[in-house]
């Protein structure tokens, strides 16, 4: 992290505030720029069911510019990757739900180096209690208000609303600017670190991002999300800054990746092809807070917390030819469940060894008032079925470090924010919300 004045982390500080508490009035219904596509499933090609375009005949190209002179090396890493993975996918197995680490709110300044590493290996942490349950509560109520004024706003599903193309309501602004929160932001921003003095990231301040809201209902089965990442898709391949992210990684030295970095993430562009899903700013750590009870299986998150081993096997994979009963480098230019415009999609066949059904684990029962955070490469997904008897409801709302382009980004976005309208990220909506 740069060092500042505190004048500039003031000034900083100041601006993520302003730009969360501008109030709406006398919007226009000037159109802005934003993603084509309705709703959340244009993110998705399993949720949308549209199937994407094979990837061009230049990829298989890409690939060789990574594995040409490093065949041996890559292929030795890669047997090492999966052996290693097979003892981890065990420990998770036999942990499930535990292994995910929780702290309490009011102790994320005093935890010891041990807890630390753990939240870091896992590349996942539940923030207890970052508001009473009450308030929480409150929140879930104004924003079904919110969602009766706003009845023309897309929703997905269409037939089973539950991710609501709102960003602007009250209780979604209150949250973003609310000093719990953004200090749990700063906690997880703080685990990040950075050398490189043209990297100009600064973790001490975080941004506010708008994002969607889920009220997830029991029995839903539409708003099933399967594992995936965020992110961009085939931009950490192809983008020379982005793929520096994942340096050790290519050249056979995983065991010593470092996925909190930051020194390339600040310059990567992880949207190159403009998809729906894609995203104009780096955001640190994906979060979302609660607004519910929920527990295991009652339409909740579920991630990966082997984050060094998925990121490596993410990345490793496309190289290799699983059909063949000896380790052999894939020439083609095919990348498993990867396309453009597109986040990065994962099941048992494109990656086997990934073991999802078991190392796909759900985190804790959550209460109202607490703050999920995963990492950007964490692979996450959602209970297929909400088997539970209330619903299951968040608050999108990741931590976004400050970066010369995440403040751009937010300055942007305020101009959203006054006009009533989607924020550049998201889907172009029908209407200004009020």
């Amino acid at each position: 992290m740069l060092s500042r004045s505190k004048l500039l982390l003031s000034q900083k500080l100041a601006l993520a505030q302003v730009l969360t508490n501008t109030t709406i009035r006398g919007v226009a219904t000037t159109a802005t720029q934003g993603k084509i596509g309705g709703d959340i499933s244009s993110v998705f090609p399993s949720l949308s069911g549209i199937a994407p375009p094979p990837l061009p005949d230049r990829y298989a190209e890409l690939k060789r510019r990574f594995t040409v002179g490093r065949e041996r090396v890559l292929a030795e890493s890669w047997e090492r990757l999966l052996l290693d993975l097979e003892k981890e996918t065990a420990v998770v197995k036999r942990f499930g739900s535990d292994i995910i680490p929780q702290v309490e709110f009011k102790n994320l300044s005093s935890l010891d180096t041990a807890k630390i590493a753990e939240i870091k290996k896992r590349g996942v942490v539940v923030v207890k209690n970052v508001l009473p349950d009450n308030e929480a509560l409150a929140m879930k109520e104004s924003l079904k208000g919110y969602i009766k004024r706003n009845s023309w706003a897309k929703a997905f599903p269409a037939d089973s609303p539950a991710v609501y193309e709102l960003y602007w309501s009250p209780a979604q602004r209150a949250a973003r600017a609310h000093p719990s929160l953004i200090a749990s932001q700063r906690f997880v921003n703080s685990l990040w670190h950075s050398s490189l003095p043209a990297s100009m990231v600064d973790t001490s301040v975080s941004l506010p991002y708008a994002d969607r809201f889920r009220i997830r209902q029991p029995g839903d089965a539409g708003f099933a999300l399967g594992a995936h990442i965020d992110g961009g898709s085939v931009e950490r391949w192809e983008d020379g800054e982005y793929s520096r992210c994942y340096q050790k990684i290519w050249t056979g030295e995983w065991e010593e990746y470092d996925a909190y970095d930051a020194d390339h993430r600040v310059h990567a562009k992880m949207d190159m092809y403009d998809g729906a899903g894609s995203c104009g700013v780096w955001r640190s750590w994906q979060g979302w807070l609660s607004l519910s009870t929920t527990s295991p299986h009652e339409g909740t998150l579920l991630v990966n917390p082997l984050l060094k081993h998925a990121t490596a096997y993410t990345i490793l994979r496309p190289f290799f030819n699983l059909s063949t009963p000896t380790t052999t480098l894939s020439t083609t230019p095919h990348f498993p469940n990867s396309f453009q415009g597109a986040s990065q999609e994962y099941n048992n066949t494109t990656h086997p060894h990934l073991r999802l059904d078991e190392t796909m684990t759900h985190v804790p029962r959550i209460a109202p008032g607490d703050y999920v955070f995963w990492h950007c490469d964490t692979i996450h997904a959602v209970d297929r079925v909400h088997r539970g008897a209330s619903d299951s409801s968040v608050l999108y709302i990741p931590a976004v470090p400050w970066t010369v382009q995440n403040e751009a980004y937010v300055e942007r976005q305020r101009d959203a924010e006054m006009r009533g309208v989607s924020p550049e990220d998201f889907p172009v909506g029908v209407g200004v919300e009020v």
